[in-house]
């Protein structure tokens, strides 16, 4: 009997009710933003003509996303998480509506504001992806047990890249009826993401051990950040591979000028990452990179690296896809072993805060390693752009392994008994 109850079960967490409705709400939440990003993303460059309108589509978002989060996380610590959601999901459907509204006379509204009103919805929605990155993963500490950790944050990042790969192909369907249809869809998924979170029962708020002034406790998720090794070089090693490694912002110009493809090629080579993703999560259920998580994570990164650089130098097509494939899939442990490390290393009285902090070094490192993509490729080309960063990739792996000993011997199965 003692052999099959330590059998690892897969679907685990699946099990949990509670959990299964917070995965519908990350699932149509993830759609949703997809969905916007491409649609926003699509009605700029149709207004304007202009590449450099698109690049400041990620400052846009990235800058109040990265300043609120110094403040989301303390409100995460400190209300009801559930009603922090609930609150940020009907705001930002109101971003949706105004959206919808904007667009649907469009030679009238946008002629008369430019694309100032689609700039304002997408600060917006960086505000409201603070409070919900600093909210989601310090509410689904609680509604599944630390021994599950390892296998939600797998279904957790399956779900995400799922809706990943499904949005952007939904949204370029149904942008080409309208803009307004597209907005409508956009809202449907966010009014279900809304519903799922309110068949979740509310927590009750983790105490905090110790009585902070404001100041403090806005600070404490980074003080505790910097202090904690396992938590710095794991934020570290993902923060700088998707600054130095994300070929994706750079995919339009090299699939153009490299591959010489069309707008058919650069959709699938754009899903090559997310399906890589989606395999290796499916794989990571059955068999949790855990026992020794220290090394897996930086053998990820690194083959993450490397697979930047076979990407770089490809001028075949299938094998750039090939090579983005594993981006994503050596991304995606790297993601899980990084939000079980997450989960476990952090009190419950500071998720959120951590979480924020978590959003800062993550969450907004897309957009300004786009940004960063961009002007590299501008100054060294585009195929030198992408293999030197897949380079500093491997050497960021190298140097944190060095500094970062407690990390690189790091066991998730030791780790998580050492909690209960």
């Amino acid at each position: 009997m003692k052999q099959k109850a330590d059998k690892h079960d897969p679907f685990a967490a699946l099990r949990i009710r509670e959990f299964t409705f917070f995965l519908s709400n990350r699932l149509f939440l993830t759609l949703a933003i997809q969905m916007q990003s491409v649609i926003v993303g699509w009605q700029i460059y149709d207004l304007t003509n202009d590449v450099l309108a698109l690049g400041m589509i990620g400052l846009a978002e990235a800058i109040p996303f990265i300043i609120i989060s110094f403040f989301s996380g303390h409100v995460a610590d400190s209300f009801n998480r559930k009603h922090i959601i609930l609150f940020f999901t009907t705001i930002y459907i109101g971003v949706g509506i105004f959206l919808l509204y904007s667009s649907a006379d469009q030679s009238r509204f946008l002629n008369d504001y430019g694309t100032f009103p689609l700039y304002l919805a997408i600060g917006a929605v960086g505000v409201i992806r603070g409070f919900l990155g600093a909210s989601l993963p310090a509410f689904m500490a609680q509604i599944v047990p630390r021994n599950l950790y390892a296998n939600a944050a797998t279904w957790n990042s399956t779900v995400w890249h799922l809706g990943s790969v499904i949005g952007p192909s939904v949204a370029g369907l149904i942008i080409a009826v309208s803009y307004s249809a597209a907005y409508t869809v956009d809202l449907i998924f966010l009014v279900i993401a809304l519903f799922s979170m309110l068949f979740i029962a509310s927590k009750p708020l983790p105490k905090s051990l110790e009585s902070e002034p404001l100041v403090q406790r806005l600070t404490a998720g980074i003080r505790f950040v910097f202090k904690n090794q396992l938590l710095l070089g794991a934020l570290s090693l993902d923060l700088f591979a998707v600054l130095f490694g994300g070929a994706v912002a750079l995919l339009p110009a090299f699939s153009k000028e490299v591959l010489h493809a069309g707008a058919s090629e650069l959709g699938f080579l754009r899903a090559a990452p997310a399906i890589g993703a989606v395999i290796m999560a499916l794989i990571i259920a059955y068999k949790p990179p855990t026992q020794n998580a220290g090394r897996n994570l930086f053998l990820s990164v690194a083959a993450f690296g490397v697979a930047t650089i076979v990407f770089g130098l490809s001028t075949n097509f299938w094998l750039a896809w090939i090579a983005l494939f594993f981006t994503g899939a050596f991304d995606n442990v790297s993601v899980v072993i990084r939000h079980t490390i997450l989960q476990l290393a952090t009190p419950d009285h500071m998720r959120g805060r951590v979480s924020a902090v978590n959003g800062i070094f993550i969450g907004s490192s897309n957009e300004i390693g786009a940004f960063e993509s961009g002007v590299a490729a501008r100054a060294i080309g585009i195929r030198p752009s992408i293999v030197f960063g897949g380079i500093l990739t491997v050497l960021v792996v190298a140097i944190t392994a060095r500094v970062a000993p407690k990390l690189r011997k790091l066991n998730i199965d030791s780790m998580r008994d050492e909690g209960n």
